[in-house]
């Protein structure tokens, strides 16, 4: 019929739906629509009600002004994030998780990814805070972090994500130490008690929970390991040679190493090949973090698995609700181990 387009939607030219149009279209009061439209996603979903108004804002053609929303609000819609070590696979799938939540709630988000580094980090934080964001989510903190965090000039919400750094700000991260002590079990269990663990850098609140898990583990067997079979590295690839030549190159070298990450792992990994032993005939070895080149390695790497983009969904999501001035307490995600054929 002339007047009508030739779908549902009503004809209004190029103009923007009305909150009243929507409502209307939504069978909801003006206020629903209008709460609707400007919150993010709850934790446990749309309602249905809500779900009618999102429905009908999108077949009405509606667009968020955001803009006019920051004028009204005082605020910019933006998150800041700092993260270090973006090249590292499981950082950038952190921050994955983080970006779709955020967009998902109609937030943007400004990244800085400083050298881990706790003045480099506070230079990002200053820059962000500097661009007017909202909240700040911290990855890549120093650990005691408290007295730095403290140290800072800042009043927007602040949620720290994978390392807690012991900051004393609510964090999202995986339960390292939990996963820690199931490397340790695993081990136990299969009847490994000449034992060796590469537990990363002391600054990473990561790497020092795994190894504490994985003291837990054997303490809880009655294994204690002494002072040398504990070695400290770097999170990449080059730090995991380092700590595989320490404990391998030499007459008295464990049978089973946990590392508190894969990339250290497949560092051990190619000490063992260069020194003639097999996996795991001659050494087990057990990774953290499961990412994709695990399962993929000559001999498929037994790690534990970390959700990455969950822990950075929950963590941007978690921002979002201090922003709104809602109560956030630390949230630790379960881990799982993936039995592979390196022990």
């Amino acid at each position: 019929m002339p007047g009508q387009s030739s779908d549902s939607r009503p004809t209004r030219g190029h103009r923007a739906p009305t909150l009243k149009e929507i409502a209307e279209h939504a069978g909801v009061h003006v206020s629903t629509a209008s709460r609707v439209l400007r919150q993010p996603e709850p934790v446990d979903g749309w309602s249905p009600s809500a779900q009618r108004v999102r429905r009908a804002a999108e077949e009405l053609g509606y667009r968020r002004n955001v803009w006019a929303a920051s004028l009204r609000t005082r605020k910019t819609t933006t998150l800041g994030v700092v993260m270090t070590r973006l090249t590292d696979g499981v950082v950038a799938t952190t921050y994955q998780g983080i970006d779709e939540a955020a967009t998902r709630a109609g937030y943007s988000v400004l990244l800085a990814s400083p050298p881990d580094d706790a003045d480099a980090q506070r230079d990002a934080i200053e820059l962000l805070v500097g661009r007017r964001v909202d909240g700040l989510l911290l990855g890549g903190l120093h650990a005691p972090a408290a007295e730095f965090i403290e140290s800072l000039t800042v009043n927007v919400p602040m949620l720290t994500v994978t390392r807690h750094a012991d900051a004393g700000l609510p964090f999202v991260g995986g339960d390292d130490r939990g996963g820690g002590r199931l490397a340790a079990r695993h081990l136990i269990d299969r009847g490994y008690t000449d034992l060796a663990v590469i537990g990363g850098p002391a600054h990473a609140t990561t790497a020092t929970d795994r190894l504490a898990g994985f003291l837990d583990g054997l303490g809880e067997a009655g294994i204690e390991l002494p002072p040398n079979r504990i070695v400290a590295s770097a999170f990449d690839v080059d730090g995991g040679i380092a700590a595989g030549r320490q404990l391998l190159d030499g007459p008295h070298r464990p049978r089973a190493i946990f590392a508190v990450s894969d990339t250290i792992a497949i560092g051990v990994l190619g000490v063992a090949r260069d020194l003639g032993l097999q996996t795991p005939d001659d050494l087990a070895l057990v990774g953290y973090n499961d990412i994709p080149i695990a399962a993929q390695l000559p001999v498929p790497l037994t790690t534990v698995a970390s959700p990455a983009r969950r822990i950075g969904a929950t963590a941007a999501r978690g921002l979002l609700d201090l922003i709104e001035g809602r109560e956030v307490e630390s949230v630790l995600l379960p881990v799982e181990l993936m039995v592979r054929g390196t022990g």
